[in-house]
């Protein structure tokens, strides 16, 4: 076979590829399901969360697609989930673990737990908060402030070298949201002068329009 022949089973993954993104972009794929049902589940319980990752980045206005949920919770929080809903359409990926599969819509969820550390999972000034403390209302549900979702993908990617997908993350939201220099000052010390590094990445960018202020 040609190195530039495309075989049936990749192109047929292209198609389905493309498929998701239009249904994702329409606010009708398989992830915002998942996403809509388990805020309405842990909300039913009276339990405190914040959704995380790229589905947070599209609610503050850097559109992604994504096909699984992140979701930060207590531990406490976790296991009365469990409890509740575990064989009733969310099965555990092995057990005893945190995260756990959305059967009905075949959707990853990861959760992220309070106290413990992005990235390398290793201690460090940024760890996971409780959301009962710093969630905020969105269209969606319970949402991580944009700040601290900044600080903590900041924190990943430093720390992580698998996880340098979180920086590029910030780079765009940078670039999509026309943050400032300034917003530095809403972030942790520790991750405050890679902020600084991506921003003026940012702003050199040849599309861009941010102002230096």
């Amino acid at each position: 076979m040609s190195p530039r022949e495309v075989t049936a089973a990749a192109e047929a993954k292209f198609h389905d590829g493309v498929r998701y993104s239009t249904e994702f972009f329409m606010g009708k794929a398989s992830v915002q399901r998942a996403l809509g049902q388990l805020v309405e589940r842990l909300e039913q319980l009276d339990l405190p969360y914040a959704i995380a990752g790229a589905m947070a980045l599209n609610e503050y206005g850097y559109v992604r697609v994504t096909v699984d949920v992140d979701i930060v919770l207590t531990r406490e929080s976790l296991e009365t989930f469990k409890q509740h809903w575990l064989g009733r359409g969310y099965l555990e990926k092995f057990p005893g673990s945190r995260g756990f599969r959305d059967t009905e819509n075949n959707v990853k969820i990861d959760v992220l737990i309070t106290g413990e550390y992005p990235g390398d999972g290793l201690p460090k000034p940024v760890s996971f908060p409780d959301p009962a403390q710093v969630s905020r209302r969105g269209a969606h549900g319970r949402f991580l402030p944009l700040e601290r979702l900044i600080e903590l993908k900041i924190a990943s990617g430093m720390s992580a070298p698998h996880r340098l997908r979180d920086l590029a993350d910030v780079l765009e939201v940078i670039h999509v949201l026309k943050l400032q220099e300034d917003f530095a000052g809403r972030l942790d010390e520790s991750v405050r002068e890679k902020y600084l590094e991506l921003w003026q990445a940012a702003r050199d960018r040849p599309d861009t329009d941010i102002d230096e202020r």
